[in-house]
């Protein structure tokens, strides 16, 4: 475990971020790098569809979704 030092203004942004998805401040500060890295390695990947892969690596992801009532 290490120290980042990040500006004021993006550890507002993160702790702004994590209230909403109800996450840590670490955690969402995981999250972000996690997919900014997976991003880069996969560029032709949108973010849905990495964190769908994601989602389903991690057992997450429901065979079928229900469609969304408008």
């Amino acid at each position: 475990m290490g120290i980042v030092n990040i500006d004021d203004e993006l550890h507002d942004r993160l702790r702004r971020a994590s209230t909403v998805s109800c996450r840590s401040i670490n955690a969402q500060a995981t999250w972000w790098i996690r997919i900014g890295m997976l991003c880069e390695l996969n560029p032709t990947l949108s973010y849905s569809e990495i964190v769908a892969r994601e989602l389903e690596a991690a057992g997450a992801l429901p065979d079928t979704l229900p469609m969304r009532r408008q």
